[in-house]
Protein backbone atom coordinates (compact mmCIF):
# COMPACT_ATOMS: atom_id res chain seq x y z
CA UNK A 1 0.00 0.00 0.00
CA UNK A 2 1.68 3.09 -1.37
CA UNK A 3 1.38 6.43 0.79
CA UNK A 4 3.43 9.62 0.27
CA UNK A 5 3.53 12.91 2.25
CA UNK A 6 4.47 16.00 3.36
CA UNK A 7 5.37 16.60 6.96
CA UNK A 8 5.36 20.51 8.06
CA UNK A 9 6.82 21.61 4.89
CA UNK A 10 8.02 24.77 3.99
CA UNK A 11 9.33 25.87 0.77
CA UNK A 12 10.67 29.23 -0.05
CA UNK A 13 11.50 31.46 -3.54
CA UNK A 14 13.36 33.66 -2.36
CA UNK A 15 12.66 35.74 0.52
CA UNK A 16 8.73 34.94 0.08
CA UNK A 17 7.39 31.67 1.53
CA UNK A 18 5.04 29.86 -0.88
CA UNK A 19 4.58 27.12 1.41
CA UNK A 20 4.03 27.54 5.76
CA UNK A 21 4.78 24.33 7.36
CA UNK A 22 1.95 22.16 5.18
CA UNK A 23 1.23 18.69 6.17
CA UNK A 24 -0.88 16.59 3.70
CA UNK A 25 -0.77 12.77 3.27
CA UNK A 26 -1.98 10.57 0.41
CA UNK A 27 -2.69 7.26 0.10
CA UNK A 28 -4.06 4.60 -2.33
CA UNK A 29 -6.46 6.06 -4.71
CA UNK A 30 -7.33 9.66 -5.48
CA UNK A 31 -6.24 12.68 -3.35
CA UNK A 32 -6.78 16.27 -4.30
CA UNK A 33 -4.63 19.32 -3.78
CA UNK A 34 -7.07 22.08 -4.15
CA UNK A 35 -6.69 25.85 -3.97
CA UNK A 36 -6.78 29.09 -6.64
CA UNK A 37 -3.86 30.41 -7.90
CA UNK A 38 -1.29 31.18 -5.53
CA UNK A 39 -2.89 28.61 -2.70
CA UNK A 40 0.51 26.35 -3.16
CA UNK A 41 -1.09 23.76 -4.23
CA UNK A 42 1.23 23.30 -7.02
CA UNK A 43 4.44 23.60 -5.30
CA UNK A 44 3.04 21.20 -2.84
CA UNK A 45 2.87 18.79 -5.58
CA UNK A 46 6.06 20.06 -6.73
CA UNK A 47 7.57 19.16 -3.31
CA UNK A 48 6.49 15.74 -3.34
CA UNK A 49 8.40 15.42 -6.75
CA UNK A 50 11.27 17.10 -5.63
CA UNK A 51 11.47 19.30 -8.06
CA UNK A 52 11.17 22.06 -5.79
CA UNK A 53 13.21 21.78 -2.42
CA UNK A 54 12.12 22.23 1.18
CA UNK A 55 13.35 24.64 3.28
CA UNK A 56 11.88 22.90 6.50
CA UNK A 57 9.90 19.93 6.81
CA UNK A 58 9.83 16.48 5.27
CA UNK A 59 8.66 14.17 2.27
CA UNK A 60 8.02 10.80 3.26
CA UNK A 61 7.25 8.32 1.12
CA UNK A 62 5.96 4.28 2.09
CA UNK A 63 7.46 5.48 5.63
CA UNK A 64 10.53 6.61 4.40
CA UNK A 65 12.20 10.16 4.59
CA UNK A 66 12.90 11.13 1.35
CA UNK A 67 13.60 14.89 1.19
CA UNK A 68 17.08 14.70 0.22
CA UNK A 69 16.31 12.45 -2.68
CA UNK A 70 16.61 14.13 -5.80
CA UNK A 71 13.67 14.05 -8.72
CA UNK A 72 15.26 11.74 -11.29
CA UNK A 73 15.77 8.93 -8.23
CA UNK A 74 12.62 9.49 -6.82
CA UNK A 75 11.24 9.18 -10.65
CA UNK A 76 13.29 6.03 -10.77
CA UNK A 77 11.63 4.73 -8.10
CA UNK A 78 7.74 5.05 -9.50
CA UNK A 79 6.92 8.75 -8.95
CA UNK A 80 5.48 9.97 -12.37
CA UNK A 81 5.01 13.89 -12.42
CA UNK A 82 2.67 15.42 -14.97
CA UNK A 83 2.94 19.39 -14.56
CA UNK A 84 0.56 21.82 -15.80
CA UNK A 85 2.86 23.23 -18.59
CA UNK A 86 5.46 21.43 -20.87
CA UNK A 87 4.28 17.51 -20.44
CA UNK A 88 5.06 16.65 -23.36
CA UNK A 89 8.30 16.67 -25.36
CA UNK A 90 6.97 18.93 -28.24
CA UNK A 91 9.32 18.60 -31.04
CA UNK A 92 8.59 14.72 -31.14
CA UNK A 93 5.57 13.07 -32.82
CA UNK A 94 2.71 11.74 -30.72
CA UNK A 95 4.05 8.16 -31.46
CA UNK A 96 7.62 9.58 -30.38
CA UNK A 97 6.44 10.36 -26.96
CA UNK A 98 4.27 7.15 -26.34
CA UNK A 99 6.97 5.44 -27.17
CA UNK A 100 9.30 6.99 -24.28
CA UNK A 101 7.20 5.63 -22.18
CA UNK A 102 6.17 2.52 -23.55
CA UNK A 103 6.85 0.42 -26.84
CA UNK A 104 3.49 -1.00 -26.51
CA UNK A 105 1.09 1.80 -25.91
CA UNK A 106 -2.28 0.42 -26.87
CA UNK A 107 -3.63 1.54 -23.65
CA UNK A 108 -2.89 4.69 -23.97
CA UNK A 109 -5.12 4.81 -27.47
CA UNK A 110 -7.70 2.49 -25.49
CA UNK A 111 -7.97 5.74 -23.06
CA UNK A 112 -7.89 8.29 -25.42
CA UNK A 113 -8.72 7.18 -29.13
CA UNK A 114 -9.06 10.51 -30.16
CA UNK A 115 -4.81 9.66 -29.88
CA UNK A 116 -4.40 7.49 -32.53
CA UNK A 117 -5.26 10.11 -35.73
CA UNK A 118 -2.52 12.02 -34.06
CA UNK A 119 0.32 9.99 -34.17
CA UNK A 120 2.42 11.33 -37.07
CA UNK A 121 1.68 14.54 -35.56
CA UNK A 122 4.42 16.72 -33.74
CA UNK A 123 3.14 16.88 -29.91
CA UNK A 124 3.66 21.07 -30.26
CA UNK A 125 1.14 21.12 -33.06
CA UNK A 126 -1.40 19.75 -30.76
CA UNK A 127 -4.12 21.51 -28.70
CA UNK A 128 -4.06 21.75 -24.91
CA UNK A 129 -6.39 19.17 -24.58
CA UNK A 130 -5.08 16.77 -26.97
CA UNK A 131 -1.41 17.77 -24.98
CA UNK A 132 -2.79 16.81 -21.87
CA UNK A 133 -4.53 13.57 -23.20
CA UNK A 134 -0.89 12.62 -24.19
CA UNK A 135 1.15 13.74 -21.29
CA UNK A 136 -1.76 11.54 -19.02
CA UNK A 137 -1.23 8.94 -21.28
CA UNK A 138 2.28 9.06 -20.77
CA UNK A 139 1.99 8.82 -17.49
CA UNK A 140 -0.60 5.66 -17.92
CA UNK A 141 2.08 3.67 -19.44
CA UNK A 142 4.79 4.24 -16.64
CA UNK A 143 2.49 2.00 -14.48
CA UNK A 144 4.06 4.26 -11.37
CA UNK A 145 3.54 3.64 -8.53
CA UNK A 146 2.76 7.40 -7.14
CA UNK A 147 1.47 10.24 -10.14
CA UNK A 148 0.77 13.26 -9.78
CA UNK A 149 -1.04 15.51 -11.79
CA UNK A 150 -1.17 19.63 -12.00
CA UNK A 151 -4.56 19.76 -13.50
CA UNK A 152 -5.42 17.04 -15.11
CA UNK A 153 -8.22 18.13 -17.68
CA UNK A 154 -7.09 21.75 -18.36
CA UNK A 155 -8.34 22.19 -22.29
CA UNK A 156 -10.14 19.34 -22.24
CA UNK A 157 -14.13 18.89 -23.37
CA UNK A 158 -16.58 17.88 -19.79
CA UNK A 159 -16.57 14.17 -21.62
CA UNK A 160 -13.03 13.85 -22.03
CA UNK A 161 -12.45 15.70 -18.65
CA UNK A 162 -14.71 13.05 -16.74
CA UNK A 163 -13.17 9.73 -18.61
CA UNK A 164 -9.78 11.49 -17.32
CA UNK A 165 -11.06 11.19 -14.19
CA UNK A 166 -12.27 7.59 -14.13
CA UNK A 167 -8.97 6.61 -15.43
CA UNK A 168 -7.37 8.03 -12.62
CA UNK A 169 -8.97 6.38 -10.28
CA UNK A 170 -8.91 3.37 -11.54
CA UNK A 171 -5.26 3.27 -11.31
CA UNK A 172 -3.49 0.94 -9.09
CA UNK A 173 -1.66 3.67 -7.35
CA UNK A 174 -1.52 6.76 -4.97
CA UNK A 175 -2.67 9.57 -7.07
CA UNK A 176 -2.44 13.30 -6.25
CA UNK A 177 -4.02 16.01 -8.37
CA UNK A 178 -4.00 19.55 -7.61
CA UNK A 179 -6.82 21.40 -9.09
CA UNK A 180 -8.81 25.20 -8.10
CA UNK A 181 -11.96 23.80 -7.88
CA UNK A 182 -13.40 20.32 -7.20
CA UNK A 183 -13.69 18.61 -10.99
CA UNK A 184 -17.45 17.42 -11.89
CA UNK A 185 -16.27 14.44 -12.97
CA UNK A 186 -14.83 13.70 -9.19
CA UNK A 187 -18.31 14.27 -7.38
CA UNK A 188 -19.50 10.74 -6.29
CA UNK A 189 -15.92 8.86 -6.05
CA UNK A 190 -14.02 8.36 -3.00
CA UNK A 191 -11.46 11.15 -2.83
CA UNK A 192 -9.54 12.87 -0.06
CA UNK A 193 -9.30 16.88 -0.19
CA UNK A 194 -6.89 19.24 0.99
CA UNK A 195 -7.74 22.16 0.19
CA UNK A 196 -5.13 25.50 0.40
CA UNK A 197 -5.01 28.77 1.03
CA UNK A 198 -1.96 31.09 1.03
CA UNK A 199 0.02 28.59 1.63
CA UNK A 200 -1.62 26.52 4.59
CA UNK A 201 -3.86 23.78 4.75
CA UNK A 202 -7.44 25.21 6.03
CA UNK A 203 -9.43 22.18 5.02
CA UNK A 204 -8.45 18.07 5.01
CA UNK A 205 -10.97 15.58 4.55
CA UNK A 206 -13.43 13.17 2.49
CA UNK A 207 -14.69 14.58 -1.05
CA UNK A 208 -18.46 14.85 0.08
CA UNK A 209 -17.25 16.30 3.27
CA UNK A 210 -15.97 18.78 1.36
CA UNK A 211 -19.34 19.96 -0.70
CA UNK A 212 -21.37 19.68 1.85
CA UNK A 213 -19.31 21.86 3.70
CA UNK A 214 -19.19 24.54 0.65
CA UNK A 215 -23.13 24.33 -0.02
CA UNK A 216 -23.41 25.24 3.62
CA UNK A 217 -21.45 28.00 3.26
CA UNK A 218 -23.18 29.07 -0.43
CA UNK A 219 -26.50 28.86 1.10
CA UNK A 220 -25.28 30.85 4.44
CA UNK A 221 -24.18 33.76 2.46
CA UNK A 222 -26.49 37.10 2.06
CA UNK A 223 -28.53 37.10 -1.17
CA UNK A 224 -28.21 40.28 -2.88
Amino acid sequence: MTTISLRHARVRYGPLEALHGVTVAAGPGLTVLLGRNGSGRTTALRALAGTVRLSAGAVVWDGVDVTRMPAHERARRGLCLVPERQAVFGSLTVRENLELASRSYGIALDAYPPLESLLARRAGTLSGGEQRMLALSRALLARARVVLVDEPAQGMSPPVAARTYELLSGLDACVVVAEQRLPPGLRGRAAVVHELRRGAVVFSGEAGEYESRAARRSASRPSA
